[in-house]
C-alpha cells in the first residue's frame, strides 16, 4: 500500500493517465510515482506524452501543480546553501522580443547584499535566450563546474549559467516531449517547468516578469494573468515567496533585437544610459524582489538605491567581474554585421510595430533558432529607432538592419514592420498589473 491507501498494482501509469484524462485529481504520491518513473525509464515517453495532453485538456488543481513542481525539483540536485549565505533571489521572464533585462538586473541586484544564481535558457523561436546573448561575448562560458559556479557567486554576487543535466532533469525530458506534442501551452506544465528549476536553486524569493502582447508567448491579458496567478500560488505552496509583474510586449523592449546588439544595449544601461523603458522595468523588478526579502523598507527607497547603483557604475563593475570569472573578454561594444537603414517614406504617428514579423526576420538572418540544433550568428539583428505613439517625419530613420549578406533584401522585408497612421496613439504602460505574494492583484 502507498500513503494514499492504494495498492501498488493500482499505481500503474495507464491507470493514472486515465484518472487525469477523466478529470480526476492525482494525489501527491501518484504524481511523484509518475515523475520518478519517468526519470528512471519505467514511465515511457509516450505515456508521459499522454499525461501531458490530459493535463492540458483537463487542467490541474493548485495542489496538483505544487506536487508536480516539487516532484520535478526533486528529480535532480539542488544548489547548495551555507548557513551564512546572503539571501538568494532571482528573476524569470516568460520571454519577449528584445528582452535583455536579465543582463542588467542580475549585477544590479548583486550590488545590494543578495546572491543571484541565475539559471537561464536559450532562445527558440522569436524570443532570444539569455545564454545566447552572453555567448556573443568572446570566451564566455555558460556551463561551469560546481566549484567555479560557487566561486563566481561568492565573489561577484551573481552567476549566469545554463541548467545542468543534474538540475530538474524531469523538466528537461518533459519539455522536449511537450515541444513536439502540442502541449507547451498548458499553464500547469509551464508553471511546474519554471518553478522546479527556481526551487532547485534554493531561492529565498523570486520575481516573475510575465509578458503579454504581439512579441510574447501570452497574447492576451487574461492568459498572462492566469499564468501569473498560477506561478505565484504554486510558489507560495512550495514555500518560495514570489511576486509577478505583467508587462507589455506589444512592441520590442528597448531598441536592440539580436544577440550582440542586445549585449551592447545592456552595457549602455549598466553605464547609466540606455532606453528608459528597459531601465524602468529593470529597476521595478529589482525593487520588488529586494523589498520581498527585506533589503529595503519600501519600494520607493529600493528604486532610488537601484538608480544610484546604475548611475555610479557599481552594477557595470559587477558585470565586468562576472564576465572575467566566466571566461569572457569584453573590451567594448561587440562587433555587428554590415548595416542598412530603413527610412520612412511618409510622415505620421507610429501605431504598430509588428513584433512577430521583426522577430521572424531576425531568426531568418541567423540571429535565432528554428530548431534547438541551429547555430546562431550573434552579429546580426536590428535596431528600432521609434516607439508606438512617436511622430515620424518623412525620411526619418525607422530601423537599422544588421546582416551578413543580402542587406537590401532584408531591409525590404522589414520595411512594413512599422505602421504609421494619421492620428496619435498612446502606447501601453510597460507594467500592466502587479500580483503580490499573497495573490492580490493591483
Amino acid at each position: 500500500m502507498n500513503d494514499d491507501g492504494l495498492r501498488w498494482c493500482e499505481m500503474l501509469p495507464a491507470t493514472l493517465i486515465a484518472k487525469k484524462r477523466d478529470g480526476l485529481v492525482l494525489s501527491d504520491s501518484e504524481i511523484r510515482f509518475l515523475i520518478e518513473g519517468f526519470v528512471a525509464g519505467d514511465v515511457t515517453d509516450y505515456q508521459m506524452s499522454a499525461l501531458a495532453m490530459a493535463i492540458l485538456l483537463k487542467g490541474m488543481t493548485a495542489d496538483e501543480v505544487a506536487a508536480l513542481t516539487l516532484a520535478m525539483r526533486d528529480s535532480g540536485e539542488r544548489l547548495p546553501r551555507g548557513s551564512g549565505d546572503l539571501p538568494r533571489v532571482d528573476k524569470h521572464s516568460t520571454g519577449g522580443l528584445g528582452d535583455k533585462v536579465s543582463l542588467v538586473l542580475a549585477p544590479l541586484l548583486a550590488c545590494h547584499d543578495v546572491h543571484v544564481p541565475m539559471i537561464s535558457g536559450r532562445g527558440l523561436g522569436l524570443s532570444g535566450g539569455t545564454l545566447d546573448k552572453l555567448e556573443a561575448i568572446p570566451g564566455f562560458r555558460v556551463q561551469l563546474q560546481p566549484e567555479e559556479r560557487d566561486r563566481c557567486l561568492r565573489e561577484t554576487g551573481f552567476v549566469m549559467i545554463g541548467a545542468s543535466e543534474k538540475i530538474a532533469p524531469a523538466d528537461r525530458r518533459l519539455y522536449a516531449i511537450r515541444d513536439v506534442t502540442a502541449t507547451v501551452e498548458s499553464v500547469a506544465l509551464i508553471t511546474a517547468s519554471i518553478l522546479s528549476k527556481k526551487l532547485a536553486a534554493n531561492l529565498d524569493a523570486l520575481i516573475m516578469d510575465v509578458k503579454v502582447g504581439g512579441g510574447a508567448f501570452m497574447k492576451t491579458t487574461d492568459q498572462a494573468k492566469e499564468l501569473a496567478d498560477s506561478i505565484v500560488k504554486t510558489a507560495r505552496l512550495a514555500g518560495m515567496p514570489t511576486r509577478a509583474l505583467i508587462t507589455d510586449m506589444d512592441q520590442p523592449l528597448g531598441h536592440a533585437v539580436g544577440n550582440a546588439i542586445e549585449v551592447n544595449e545592456s552595457l549602455e544601461l549598466l553605464d547609466g544610459g540606455g532606453p528608459s523603458e528597459v531601465r524602468a522595468l529593470t529597476i521595478e523588478l529589482s525593487a520588488e524582489v529586494l523589498h520581498l526579502v527585506g533589503r529595503f523598507d519600501s519600494l520607493a527607497i529600493a528604486r532610488q538605491a537601484l538608480r544610484e547603483s546604475l548611475d555610479s557604475g557599481a552594477a557595470r563593475e559587477r558585470f565586468d567581474r562576472m564576465v572575467v570569472a566566466q571566461g569572457g573578454t569584453l573590451r567594448g561594444p561587440l562587433p555587428l554585421a554590415g548595416s542598412a537603414v530603413i527610412e520612412s517614406t511618409n510622415s505620421g504617428f507610429v501605431s504598430r510595430i509588428d513584433c512577430e514579423a521583426l522577430g521572424r526576420v531576425v531568426v531568418e538572418m541567423g540571429g535565432g533558432r528554428r530548431t534547438a540544433a541551429d547555430a546562431i550568428d550573434p552579429s546580426v539583428g536590428a535596431a528600432i529607432h521609434v516607439r508606438v505613439g512617436d511622430h515620424v517625419a518623412t525620411g526619418q530613420k525607422l530601423l537599422t538592419v544588421y546582416a551578413r549578406d543580402h542587406l537590401d533584401d532584408w531591409a525590404t522585408s522589414l520595411r512594413s514592420v512599422v505602421t504609421l497612421s494619421d492620428s496619435g496613439l498612446a502606447a501601453n504602460s510597460i507594467i500592466l498589473n502587479r500580483i503580490a505574494e499573497d495573490g492580490t492583484c493591483t
